[in-house]
């Protein structure tokens, strides 16, 4: 029984990512800001805390080695499963391991 929620879960977690990546295309074409705008905005962003309970696909997106794909896992995992309760939390989300925690320790809160 807990085998086939498991596979059940995993299963909806990965239509429900398939159908917010489609969407987020169009979302992240949505904004256009001049080029030294842009320059400006990603170096602020580089140094911004980002709270992973919280943040944006935007915000998400600023974390060394943190693409549009995870980005949408991590947003699509506490729509499914809830709250972080702590940052090591983050490799729960398929794809997202130690390495990238290390990379953003100093970026990332709760």
């Amino acid at each position: 029984m807990k085998n086939q929620l498991k596979v059940l879960s995993k299963a909806l977690f990965t239509a429900s990512l398939a159908i917010l990546l489609s969407i987020s295309t169009v979302v992240t074409h949505a904004k256009d800001i001049s080029a030294t705008q842009a320059v400006q905005t990603a170096a602020v962003e580089q140094q911004a805390i980002v709270n992973i309970n919280k943040s944006t696909f935007e915000q998400l997106v600023t974390l060394k080695g943190i693409g549009e794909t995870k980005a949408q896992a991590i947003i699509v995992y506490r729509q499914q499963i809830g709250a972080f309760k702590s940052i090591s939390d983050l490799t729960k989300v398929s794809g997202i391991g130690e390495k990238v925690i290390d990379q953003n320790k100093t970026r990332l809160s709760i």
